[in-house]
């Protein structure tokens, strides 16, 4: 691993580096190339980085989907859009648990704005971090588990080579496309990622993708 620093990339040229790592993993790859054949290419699709996309991360973490989205509009409305550290942190206890979340995600919301408005997690210096150094950076914050890091890096810092590897679509996708009769372990969907350097992170992209799309 390096500890060198990263060069922060413009959106248009994540989406484009994302794309090559799916057209290069295709041609090398058969199985892989067989999911964009049944299920076309995969939508590249990225969040900003920043305090709003982490924010949206722990409104959705073990809730649907569909609560999420409500819970986050509810944010944006009773705040700013994109909510800002000092909107949700102006908002306090008693107006987050009213808009829906527990109070165990309005600590966790609540001290990841105060970690941005006192400079402990500074966004900018974080994008510039190797893969590693980023999410032991984002997993010292309470409430962000490595699984909510590595999905930051990827969709929101486009690591290439981030596998969210307690995923369990991807373990699910991983083993359904390489033939195996039951559902790997999630160090065993990581070895078989292993194959895939330094384009797991697009890799993970396919397999979300033919999750989505493969047969019952």
């Amino acid at each position: 691993m390096t500890d060198r620093a990263v060069r922060p990339i413009t959106e248009a040229g994540a989406i484009r580096r994302m794309r090559r790592g799916v057209n290069i993993l295709t041609a090398k790859d058969p199985a892989l190339a067989a999911i964009v054949a049944h299920a076309g290419p995969p939508e590249i699709a990225l969040r900003p980085p920043g305090f709003p996309t982490l924010l949206r991360a722990i409104v959705a973490q073990q809730v649907s989907a569909a609560a999420a989205r409500t819970i986050y509009s509810r944010i944006e409305a009773a705040t700013d859009s994109p909510p800002t550290a000092a909107a949700v942190a102006a908002l306090g206890t008693e107006n987050l648990r009213a808009l829906g979340l527990t109070g165990r995600k309005t600590e966790y919301i609540l001290g990841l704005a105060e970690a941005e408005l006192t400079g402990a997690l500074d966004f900018a210096a974080l994008a510039r971090m190797p893969d590693e150094r980023a999410i032991a950076t984002l997993v010292a914050l309470r409430g962000i588990g490595r699984w909510t890091a590595e999905v930051y890096l990827l969709f929101a810092l486009a690591r290439p080579d981030v596998w969210p590897a307690a995923d369990l679509a991807l373990a699910v996708a991983a083993g359904r496309m390489r033939g195996l009769t039951a559902r790997p372990t999630f160090p065993e969907a990581a070895k078989i990622a292993e194959a895939w350097r330094p384009w797991r992170g697009a890799a993970a992209i396919l397999l979300w993708h033919y999750y989505r799309t493969m047969p019952a």
